[in-house]
């Protein structure tokens, strides 16, 4: 700690510096575990409430040491959802047989979700190389701990890194157990990525069958109708939905989109064109409008007043 002026925390940032330089040394991990048994309430205490990409990177290794495995997983994911440019699963700890025999599916299955919370692009062969030791994860406590709803969240990271073939595994594994909605929905969106509509529609059907008063299901399957060209399947679909939650805004303006593009709808473009400031998603927003602009003898200033939100 010289370099830091005895100071444990900062001799903690130092060696979290080296660990993001070479993941997999065993050295920097060496030093933090020597550092927690010496000196752990000062950490405790100087890292309490430090959100620093350093601090709590750290503290998933602690948790470890402490044996709580369902933290650290979690808190590894929170730090590789904000730089999955460092391979930190390659820890020694992250692939120690403790780890993977004591983590749960449902710890691991959130700690995936937080590695996309910030939306970077996974799908090229770099991040799939430093994912590989997530892969060996989902792999393991997927067979030893196989809870449907968690293997279902655990198939989005390999899907989002292009590895399709894990992600259906996931869903195979999880149906051997019992088939919930859940896990038809993730394969229906990796059907998606893969751009084969046919069987995405054929998943979100099954998952209607499973739940049958679920509003978003059947917007899921009406979008991907609309994005097959059946604008009625993709209408009567919201239809449906609208039965178990007529007042969500998604399926309104679904609805008005998809029926603007079937008959030239004024009015329904007049909705969607209101409407359009309460959906966040904007891409989703400029999707319908693109739909609903595109239908028949639509007058030219409502279709103007709709590209300008677009553009917006």
């Amino acid at each position: 700690m010289a370099h830091c002026g005895g100071s444990p925390v900062g001799a903690v940032k130092l060696l979290v510096g080296a660990i993001a330089s070479a993941p997999a040394a065993p050295e920097p991990y060496a030093a933090l575990a020597e550092l927690w048994q010496d000196r752990r309430p000062e950490l405790k205490e100087g890292l309490g409430g430090d959100g620093s990409l350093s601090a709590v990177a750290a503290q998933a290794y602690f948790f470890f040491l402490d044996g709580d495995m369902d933290d650290a997983v979690m808190t590894l994911g929170s730090v590789t959802g904000v730089r999955p440019d460092v391979a930190w699963g390659a820890a020694p700890w992250f692939g120690d047989a403790r780890f993977l025999g004591a983590v749960s599916a449902a710890a691991l299955a959130e700690a995936c979700l937080r590695t996309l919370d910030y939306g970077h692009d996974l799908d090229t062969d770099e991040m799939r190389e430093h994912f590989v030791p997530w892969f060996h994860a989902l792999d393991v406590v997927s067979e030893r701990n196989p809870v449907p709803e968690s293997l279902a969240a655990m198939a989005r990271l390999p899907r989002a890194c292009g590895r399709h073939e894990l992600s259906f595994a996931l869903c195979d594994r999880a149906d051997a157990v019992e088939r919930v909605v859940w896990t038809a929905v993730a394969r229906a969106a990796t059907w998606r990525v893969l751009g084969d509509l046919d069987q995405a529609a054929t998943a979100l059907e099954r998952a209607l069958r499973l739940d049958s008063a679920n509003w978003s299901l059947y917007l899921d399957l009406a979008d991907v109708r609309a994005e097959q060209g059946d604008f009625a399947a993709a209408a009567s679909l919201v239809e449906q939905g609208l039965v178990y939650n007529p007042h969500e805004v998604l399926l309104r303006a679904a609805g008005a989109a998809y029926r603007t593009r079937l008959s030239g709808s004024s009015e329904d473009l007049s909705t969607l064109i209101a409407l359009s400031p309460e959906l966040a998603d904007t891409t989703y927003r400029n999707l319908l409008i693109d739909y609903a602009c595109a239908g028949p003898k639509l007058p030219h200033g409502l279709v103007a007043e709709a590209h300008r939100i677009r553009e917006n």
